[in-house]
């Protein structure tokens, strides 16, 4: 017996039927990532039920020398949760990890294992008039593993900061087996290192997540969502200044969207209209929420604030929302912008960021200067104008081959806007990770002494590197 079907027949009798799997029909599904860039190969499919059989299984591929790809909802955008084609590696899946350890209401906390959705827990704790302030349009797939893994970003950012800020306490089982817990919260500890924040954003290549503790915070008590019509992303930067100084404590998001994303989205929706009668080249997407003492003044501050705007001209028409099915129905169309621009066909995608204030400039640069390089493309940016990060796509010219543009003109293009972000002082991965996708880019990119203490963290915790090679660090495999 080979030492590969040796490590399957223990695997099967650690985990049992349900817990691992050769079976290519349950296999295959994981085995792509969700832009469909990637595609790779497994020797089979982990789903330990608890952090105990995680460090278990751990223990066991290191005995075998077999590497590891964990992955949560498989919702990543760089692909970081998708093995390679040489099909040595294992998947750890954290979907069948799912329950809510402990709630307390009254610390506003909630203890959940890494493979629990973001949509259920939403559900579960608006149950209690509270709320996790993270969102994005992935939440009925994203875990709460990979959200942590990836210190994701979405709409709420403005106001709340990533999943790194929403994390209290965490728990991960090591490289060597070893269960790192560290759950309980505490406002005050200065014993050394904070070594869940290490953790956090590492995309799986120090630890796999397998618990957190998460902060939540009071049910909003009203929310006011508006659609904006501005005539450049310059002028939404200044309605964003303006709401900033008129309604600090209440601007909840704040999204930009070109009319070419809204034009995709209203194609691939059939029910969805425009919100407003007239097209302008750029939207602004506003959310302001209120407490729910101060819920019967938020409207009449809001309308104010849009009237001091359109007095200072930030603006050229705008419609607030006037009920929550509609206020929902703007948002799905922001949230259904990526595949939207997915189904036009092959494009670079880039989640970029740059000092906030230099954002408009900046993409008023890029898009020309990318557009004239590489004729018959098209950039967009959308997104997070107020964390300083857009996603900044570039369409393929008509009659581009899908697979084959990307890996020819598509990593030029993207070569292209990585100089240029790096230029003016960004980053290349502002919410959605490096992966795979842009492992080289970094390590071209990169500071040297950053690098390599990120060479030596993963070389200590790491050193046989068995967890997510490929990924993330550079020269580790």
């Amino acid at each position: 017996m080979s030492d590969v079907q040796t490590f399957v027949r223990q695997a099967a009798d650690l985990l049992g039927p349900r817990g691992f799997s050769c079976d290519p029909d349950l296999v295959e599904p994981w085995l792509t990532d969700w832009r469909g860039r990637f595609h790779g190969r497994t020797i089979g499919l982990a789903s330990p039920a608890s952090t105990q059989e995680v460090a278990e299984f751990v223990k066991l591929c290191r005995k075998h020398h077999i590497p590891i790809v964990p992955q949560g909802g498989n919702s990543g955008m760089v692909g970081g949760a998708t093995p390679d084609e040489s099909g040595h590696s294992v998947l750890l899946s954290s979907r069948r990890m799912d329950a809510v350890r402990s709630f307390d209401v009254d610390a506003r906390q909630i203890v959940c294992d890494a493979g629990v959705i973001l949509q259920n827990l939403h559900e579960k704790v608006e149950e209690e008039g509270l709320r996790l302030p993270l969102t994005l349009g992935g939440k009925g797939s994203a875990t709460v593993g990979g959200l942590i893994a990836t210190n994701a970003g979405g709409t709420q950012v403005l106001r709340h900061g990533t999943m790194r800020a929403q994390v209290l306490g965490l728990e991960a089982v090591l490289a060597n087996g070893d269960i790192f817990e560290s759950l309980t919260a505490l406002k005050k500890d200065n014993r050394g290192f904070d070594l869940k924040q290490l953790l956090i954003g590492s995309e799986g290549t120090l630890g796999i997540v397998t618990a957190a503790n998460l902060r939540l915070l009071p049910q909003i008590g009203e929310r006011v969502v508006a659609w904006v019509g501005v005539e450049s992303i310059h002028m939404a930067r200044e309605l964003l200044l303006h709401f900033e100084a008129c309604m600090p404590e209440e601007l909840e998001g704040f999204e930009v969207v070109p009319d070419h994303c809204l034009e995709s989205v209203l194609a691939h929706l059939p029910d969805a209209r425009a919100p407003l009668a007239e097209r302008y080249p750029w939207n602004a997407l506003i959310e302001l929420v209120a407490a729910p003492a101060q819920s019967a003044l938020l409207r009449e501050a809001t309308e104010a604030a849009f009237a001091g705007a359109m007095e200072k001209d930030l603006l050229l028409d705008a419609v607030i929302a006037a009920n929550e099915t509609q206020a929902d129905n703007f948002w799905l169309l922001r949230d259904s912008i990526a595949p939207a621009e997915r189904a036009l066909g092959p494009a670079m995608q880039h989640d970029i960021s740059v000092p906030v204030e230099r954002m408009p400039d900046f993409v008023e640069a890029a898009i020309p200067h990318v557009e004239a390089q590489f004729p018959g493309t098209k950039g967009l940016a959308f997104g997070h104008l107020g964390d300083g990060n857009v996603h900044f796509h570039v369409l393929a010219p008509d009659g581009a081959v899908p697979g084959e543009w990307e890996n020819t003109q598509g990593k030029l293009v993207s070569r292209v806007i990585y100089e240029m972000v790096t230029e003016w002082g960004g980053s290349i991965s502002a919410e959605h990770g490096i992966g795979q996708v842009k492992r080289d880019e970094l390590e071209r990119l990169g500071d040297p002494v950053a690098l390599n203490m990120m060479r030596s963290v993963k070389a200590a915790l790491d050193p046989d590197g068995l967890l997510n090679p490929g990924k993330l660090v550079p020269g580790s495999g």
